[in-house]
């Protein structure tokens, strides 16, 4: 089926269909954004990283749902009016859901780019030769802060 009989078929849903199916989508999209959330909170990254393929594939459905919703909407206003309301509720849950989400992956970010900086700083350090300069002071190379380090990416 061509991507464009699949849009059509979408919007030859009845109202009450095609708002249940966005809603489904909406609410499990939310569900795994959610479980995302408490993984990455939790320090278990793979676990998390492991929704990643469901998120996306969740998260296409809902788009093209929501697109056929809104070249949909007289019809739908008309037909379902509770049903959209839910819906426009259930995007607001997906709103909070999505920021609370890219808050904690923004912290995880800076979380492990500050680790990996102070590692490089740290073996840098060890690496390089004590010595005066001219001044009497140890002389500091900024260029020679890491020259590579190894992660070990079994823990």
């Amino acid at each position: 089926m061509t991507a464009a009989a699949r849009i059509d078929a979408l919007d030859t849903l009845s109202a009450t269909d095609l708002c249940t199916r966005a809603e489904a989508a909406l609410s499990a999209l939310v569900d795994v954004m959610n479980q995302e959330t408490v993984l990455l909170r939790a320090g278990r990254h793979r676990q998390a990283v492991s929704l990643t393929a469901e998120k996306a594939r969740l998260a296409q459905d809902y788009v093209v749902l929501a697109r056929s919703v809104q070249r949909q909407s007289a019809r739908l206003k008309t037909e379902a009016p509770g049903l959209i309301d839910r819906l426009h509720n259930g995007h607001e849950r997906l709103a909070t859901q999505m920021a609370e989400n890219l808050r904690v992956l923004a912290t995880a970010k800076t979380v492990t780019e500050d680790l990996l900086t102070d590692v490089a700083k740290i073996v840098g350090q060890q690496a390089k030769a004590r010595t005066y300069g001219k001044t009497g002071t140890i002389a500091v190379d900024p260029s020679a802060s890491a020259r590579g380090i190894a992660v070990n990416r079994a823990l």
